[in-house]
């Protein structure tokens, strides 16, 4: 986008391009889609807002949209099983270096340590992920800064205790629609959270995809261009067919698409609040601790052999060293072929 709307266009400056880019990083939902509707209300008000963000998140929704039917027609077939399985690791192995990258810049201080393992401990001891996610924000809003840590701690201690809540659901496009709209208006920054979210959700709590399937659809939305968030599309079809695709890519970009309109009138404001900042430090690290997670998890499911361990470990030494996440999902994918070969599923 830097390329596009500074360099190429010259609609944007540098410095208002990076200030629009802080301003999406601090409100829930896909920060590059965010960062497009920005720049489309700059160029022409709220039409322009929601002409771009659309026209941003579309081609992907349709692709992915496309490969879900595929998926489901097609799905059982060994060359498929055979490709998802080969890529399986490689995004365990993307999931874990965003948690990685994330960690880099997130954990600054001891007392974000300290956060960061409490964070862990309470998604493993079974607090809903959306709980931890504002509580964190909530502690970080607290806290302040790195010379409050007794308060932070014994925040995030009673956060670990809390019981965990149950959900009960049935796959109807309502139930859909209602899930990713919550999903959707908790998400701050990385799309990576998505993932563990979807787990809690979908997976742990209402049953609806099993551990195999959701690897699946970060595959699909990992190696399709647009945002990550497009994994809603796919899991919307799985679960209910192409009105539960639409029901589940409305939720999910819904509450972007709001927080943008809203946070517009403050925009200046928001950019220099303290206080936002503070909240926003703590979800990055409720961020690092619920991607480390579900990135174990999902390893599990994915890690079938000595092979797949060893793809996943020379998929994150890859992406450490600056080679993008497309060309190791295609690997992954010619991998699983040659597995096919050798050893027929």
């Amino acid at each position: 986008m830097r390329d596009e709307f500074v360099r190429r266009r010259a609609w944007l400056d540098d410095a208002t391009f990076l200030g629009l880019l802080g301003a999406a990083n601090l409100i829930p939902g896909p920060t590059s889609t965010e960062l497009a509707m920005h720049i489309g209300h700059r160029r022409a008000g709220r039409p322009g807002l929601v002409v771009a963000g659309l026209a941003f998140l579309l081609p992907a929704v349709v692709i992915v949209a496309v490969l879900a039917w595929l998926y489901i027609e097609l799905g059982r077939r060994p060359e498929i099983e055979a490709l998802l399985v080969g890529i399986a690791p490689v995004v365990v192995a993307v999931i874990a270096h965003a948690g990685w990258s994330i960690a880099r810049t997130a954990v600054r201080t001891p007392w974000h340590a300290i956060l960061l393992v409490a964070i862990i401990v309470a998604v493993l001891g079974g607090l809903p992920e959306i709980a931890v996610l504002l509580g964190a924000g909530l502690i970080g809003l607290v806290a302040g800064s790195a010379t409050r840590p007794g308060l932070a701690g014994a925040i995030a201690l009673s956060f670990a205790s809390a019981p965990a809540a149950a959900t009960v659901g049935v796959v109807s496009v309502p139930a859909i629609l209602v899930v990713f709209l919550k999903i959707g208006a908790v998400l701050f920054g990385s799309g990576y959270v998505l993932v563990a979210l979807l787990r809690s959700e979908l997976v742990d709590g209402l049953g609806w995809l099993t551990e195999r399937q959701l690897l699946d659809a970060v595959a699909v939305g990992q190696a399709t261009p647009g945002p990550l968030f497009s994994t809603a599309t796919f899991i919307g079809y799985v679960v209910g067919g192409p009105i539960g695709s639409v029901a589940a890519t409305i939720g999910v970009f819904l509450p972007a698409f709001l927080a943008v309109a809203l946070s517009i009138p403050i925009l200046d404001r928001l950019r220099e609040s303290l206080h936002a900042r503070a909240f926003l430090d703590g979800v990055n690290i409720a961020a690092v601790g619920l991607i480390a997670v579900v990135a174990g998890q999902l390893a599990l499911t994915a890690a079938a052999d000595l092979l797949s361990v060893a793809e996943a470990a020379v998929a994150f030494a890859l992406l450490a060293a600056g080679v993008g996440s497309g060309r190791l999902v295609l690997g992954g994918a010619v991998i699983g072929l040659i597995r096919l070969a050798w050893i027929p599923l």
